[in-house]
């Protein structure tokens, strides 16, 4: 035996093995071959720890590890094949929008309508998947990956990061739907096919809304805002939407004109989104000076100037930065929000209030799987009509919304596991959403139903002032109506802020902090586009731009769940096969000390005759996870042992 240990760096049974991790790194077939089949697909393994990019790095580290990576960076921090395509398109938009308004007012309305007849199905599909994609990850292996490394912690507080992801993820939309929407489909525009009393048509509408506003939304953000988490925490990326697609790709393909026209596609969809949701916020802010009185009429000259106003001061919060601006405005959101419902519910109708959001919850989940997949096939024209001015202008909005919002909560979300981040970003928001429109939706129906009924005028539905006409019901009235327009405001400006930034961090090829010129021209380029729509066509012309654009960033998002589950299948690997290395480090140093062998018998305790390692996760029963004979391991490892 000295024989054979003389070439050995040592010969004392006390000392373990040196290149214990030699021979245990193919003691699992079965991890191994997944490990390097995954490998394979990615083609980038693990990026090197010196070129990562860190929560803590400098601006000037972070600019040198980009161009480490390959970001072709150039002088002001941009990237030309972003940066210039996406300016120049969204600069001629803004301009043939505001020049030519009725042309581009009957383009877009010609592409929503055939985007609604020819591919509704489709996004009737792709909404549901998506959920299921959420589900399955947070509820799998997967949930427990942290977004980060293992060491690190939750940047923001729940309540901050809460606050956050609500006002960044809705805004706007909850303030000018939030009465009108369920009362809409409650009288004078109840979806096709609903029949019934007008209490149960009440019922019906605000479960409808529960649907638009609850888990589809956020399982779209959840997939965009988790590929992102999970690129930039976890695997050292720039905060890009390209670098998603790295397991699915490649790390070439994502450097070249693919990634480029990823985050071109990515500003186009985020800019459309912001200014659909800008242009709402300004009516209901013009709407709302008008019934305090402060202007006698909301025309468009008055939307012009409150856009131009409201976006100066969204810049000053963009240039601020999110842990100063941003964290800031949303928790004084949150706060007015939970201020103005909570009121709405002690002093108005309470007693209704509760039972209709119990009865309302009910009938949402009795019915969710029937609605979630209606299309409104036998519906005819009128059904067309209703599915485009709601369900699917909806399901474009939100997916034109995801990449803003899926960046910005992913850039706030480092330090949790993956089961955290989206129970936090699927189910928190939902139910604050659902409570929002069960309290100033009900408090709407009960007016409407049991009160003056003064909300159906002319058969329509106001949804920009049926909200402040509610609010005065209740004592202080003009004090909450107040409330509502600066709740608005902010809402507007958190719209902006995360848009303007996300943006801007896409031209700037994933930088964190890009320059404050760009965050000024970005932000100066959805207020223009926010007036070019509303003059092309209102309510109609934002509604279709939303759809429109969220059809090429849709089939983007299909392809990046796909990404997602690979890069998260790789990760689990390698997890798998560290922790099968650790316990044979264990195994092989317990052998040694308790039968004080030698490292070559150390050595040949882990292999087979034939010099193959033993698969040592076998039993008598059930033998080798799908791989092997367990007869034939049984007589290799009582061989091993015998010799």
């Amino acid at each position: 035996m000295s024989d054979n240990t003389a070439d050995h760096k040592s010969s004392d049974p006390d000392v373990p093995p040196e290149d214990v991790e030699d021979t245990v790194v193919k003691t699992d077939p079965e991890v191994d071959e997944e490990v390097q089949d995954l490998k394979a697909q990615d083609r980038s393994d693990v990026l090197p720890q010196d070129i990562q990019i860190r929560n803590l790095d400098s601006d000037d580290t972070t600019t040198l590890k980009l161009l480490r990576q390959g970001v072709r960076l150039k002088r002001g921090l941009i990237t030309p094949r972003v940066f210039y395509p996406a300016i120049i398109v969204l600069a001629l938009t803004a301009t043939i929008s505001i020049v030519f308004p009725d042309a581009s007012g009957r383009a877009l309305l010609g592409a929503q309508a055939w985007i609604v007849d020819t591919l509704g199905w489709y996004y009737i599909l792709i909404m549901f998947g998506f959920i299921i994609f959420c589900l399955f990850v947070a509820l799998s292996k997967y949930g427990r990956i942290k977004l980060g490394d293992t060491d690190d912690q939750p940047e923001f507080s729940r309540g901050a990061w809460f606050s956050m992801l609500f006002a960044t993820g809705m805004g706007i939309g909850l303030i000018f739907y939030g009465v009108g929407e369920p009362l809409t489909y409650a009288t004078v525009e109840p979806k096709p096919g609903w029949e019934g009393t007008p209490e149960e048509l009440a019922q019906l509408g605000m479960a409808q809304t529960f649907l638009h506003w609850g888990l589809h939304p956020w399982a779209v953000y959840g997939v965009l805002g988790l590929g992102v988490a999970y690129t930039i925490h976890r695997r050292g990326r720039p905060v890009s939407i390209r670098w998603v697609f790295e397991p699915l790709i490649g790390a070439k393909r994502v450097k070249g004109w693919m990634g480029d026209t990823v985050d071109v596609l990515a500003i186009f969809g985020t800019m459309a989104g912001v200014a659909t949701s800008l242009g709402l916020g300004v009516q209901q802010i013009a709407t709302g000076l008008q019934h305090l009185g402060v202007v006698d009429q909301a025309d468009n000259t008055l939307l012009i100037v409150l856009i131009i106003v409201i976006t100066f001061i969204a810049t000053a919060s963009v240039v601020s930065g999110i842990g100063r601006g941003m964290k800031w405005i949303s928790s004084i959101n949150l706060s007015l929000a939970g201020v103005l419902t909570i009121s709405a519910l002690l002093l108005g109708p309470t007693l209704f209030l509760v039972e209709n959001f119990i009865e309302s919850l009910g009938v949402w989940l009795a019915n969710f799987f029937e609605m979630s997949f209606d299309i409104g096939a036998y519906a005819g024209p009128e059904g067309s009509t209703w599915y485009s001015t709601w369900t699917l202008f909806y399901w474009g909005w939100w997916i034109a919304w995801a990449p803003f919002v899926g960046i910005f909560i992913a850039r706030v979300s480092r330090g949790r596991t993956i089961r955290e981040f989206i129970i936090g970003v699927m189910l928190v928001p939902t139910l604050v959403g659902m409570l929002w429109f069960g309290v100033l939706g009900g408090s709407g129906i009960y007016r409407q139903l049991f009160g003056e009924g003064d909300l159906v005028t002319d058969g329509e539905v106001s949804p920009e002032g049926s909200l402040f006409t509610v609010l005065q019901d209740l004592p202080l009235g003009t004090v909450f109506s107040i409330i509502g327009i600066i709740l608005v405001v902010l809402f507007f400006i958190t719209s902006s802020d995360s848009g303007s930034l996300v943006q801007n961090m896409l031209t700037a090829g994933g930088h964190p902090n890009p320059p404050t010129w760009s965050r000024i021209l970005f932000s100066v380029l959805e207020g223009a586009i926010a007036i070019g729509l509303l003059l092309a066509g209102g309510l109609e012309g934002l509604q279709a731009a939303s759809l429109a654009t969220a059809l090429p960033f849709s089939i983007i998002m299909v392809f990046m769940a796909i990404a997602v589950y690979r890069g998260l299948r790789l990760d689990s690997a390698l997890a798998t096969q560290a922790q099968l290395e650790r316990r044979m480090k264990l195994f092989s140093k317990h052998v040694g000390d308790v039968y004080q062998l030698n490292e070559d018998l150390a050595h040949a305790s882990r292999r087979s005759p034939d010099g193959k390692p033993i698969d040592y996760r076998i039993s008598a029963t059930t033998g080798p996870r799908r791989r092997g004979n367990t007869g034939t391991r049984m007589r290799d490892l009582r061989k091993a042992e015998d010799d």
